[in-house]
């Protein structure tokens, strides 16, 4: 793109100020501002926020855990099966810092243990590693960076040997950015010759990956499902040859993992239909009709909350990949240049992120089995420092499940 498209594209959509200080740049500093302008989707720059409207939500049929122990067997044949023929990828969302646990570097990176190193990467590959052994071969790991911290991660990776997987079986992708605006719309410059960009949130994670290499490479040529996971939860199963199993059986295009909610008012979001399709009501969402309702058995109706761990069939998600989500408007505190060339870091809110969520992409598909897995064996989220979902939580949850920290 030249400077003079990079007008014409910014003067339609009234961000022409991102070129105020381009005659001071020098060649390199013109050159990646021109690119990063002709890269980024100012598309989704919608101040309205997305509203429910009169939606209709109903309860969800759950495969609980009793009656998977049943078929365990059966199950996990079938997954094994579909992860010996290489047709099972798996997806690592790995793109956010360490920032909220005090931590400067990628969240990954994160040394949990007490007694020996034991990093929040490692914890996830030691867990998917007792698949590789169950199955005898390695599945494809794909992992979602950052522009901020893919080069740390890939080093990261690397230095440690790829913590004992092959690393042929491993490829790395940048999460697609979206920009950062005031109250006004306006996008904020971060310095000179830099867009304030953010991570455009875990639903944009199927768009990234097959806007990148790696969608087309060996690794990926015979894989027909994803397994999607989020960095944060130490006890992650991913690759579960059971739930793929499940999945698989039941004919449907995706699955989720959820489990039975603490207690009622806990705030987690919950599977259910929405408008009679597969959906995730949050818990904002849940009226207090909803909350008390109870089904057959005298359980409570919407009682299993999603841990972030899908499953989807990759010729539905191309065939969704170019359709609008739902967005996600989040105020923020977003560090920026003035218009003196001043840098600030706010402290407090002044603008607005935009996000998509991995939840929508269910609603946007035809079918999803829901699958009931053990909290205190595949639950334990590392977003707090301290108190509830926290380092000193996840840590206790390993212990009781015989990690040595």
């Amino acid at each position: 793109m030249n400077l003079a498209e990079a007008k014409q594209k910014l003067e339609k959509i009234g961000q022409a100020h991102l070129l105020d200080y381009y005659d001071e740049l020098d060649e390199a500093g013109k050159a990646k501002l021109l690119n990063q302008i002709e890269a980024t989707d100012f598309s989704v720059i919608r101040l309205e926020k997305d509203e429910a409207g009169n939606d209709k939500f109903e309860p969800m049929d759950v495969m609980k855990a009793e009656e998977i122990d049943k078929q365990r067997a059966e199950l996990e044949k079938i997954g094994i099966e579909a992860l010996k023929e290489g047709k099972v990828g798996l997806v690592l969302l790995a793109g956010g810092q360490g920032t909220r646990l005090g931590f400067d570097g990628p969240k990954g990176t994160l040394n949990i243990g007490k007694t020996h190193e034991l990093y929040i990467f490692e914890c996830l590959i030691n867990n998917l590693m007792e698949v590789v052994n169950k199955c005898g071969c390695y599945i494809p790991l794909f992992i979602m960076t950052s522009e901020k911290n893919n080069a740390a991660t890939v080093k990261f990776f690397r230095e440690h040997n790829f913590f004992g997987y092959d690393e042929n079986f491993v490829a790395f992708f940048i999460q697609e950015m979206a920009p950062s605006v005031d109250y006004e719309g306006k996008v904020y410059m971060e310095a000179k010759d830099c867009i304030s960009l953010s991570p455009n949130g875990n639903g944009g994670w199927f768009k990234s990956l097959y806007n990148s290499p790696c969608f087309d490479t060996a690794l990926a040529k015979k894989v027909e499902w994803l397994n999607v996971f989020a960095v944060d939860n130490v006890l992650q199963r991913m690759g579960d040859p059971a739930f793929i199993g499940a999945t698989l059986k039941s004919g449907f295009v995706s699955g989720a993992k959820v489990i039975k909610k603490a207690d009622p008012d806990e705030k987690v979001g919950v599977m259910c239909l929405r408008n009679g399709r597969p959906s995730i009501v949050e818990y904002y969402e849940l009226t207090k009709e909803m909350r008390d309702e109870k089904d057959a058995n005298g359980e409570y109706a919407y009682n299993y909350g999603v841990i972030l761990n899908y499953l989807f069939r990759v010729k539905e998600l191309v065939e969704i990949v170019n359709k609008d989500m739902p967005l996600h408007v989040v105020e923020k505190k977003i560090p920026y240049m003035d218009k003196e060339g001043v840098y600030h870091k706010p402290e407090k809110p002044n603008g607005y992120k935009f996000e998509l969520l991995v939840l929508d992409m269910i609603e946007m598909l035809d079918n999803c089995m829901v699958y009931e897995v053990i909290r205190n064996k595949e639950f334990a989220p590392i977003k707090n420092k301290e108190g509830v979902d926290s380092i000193v939580s996840a840590t206790a949850l390993l212990e009781e499940n015989g990690v040595v920290l």
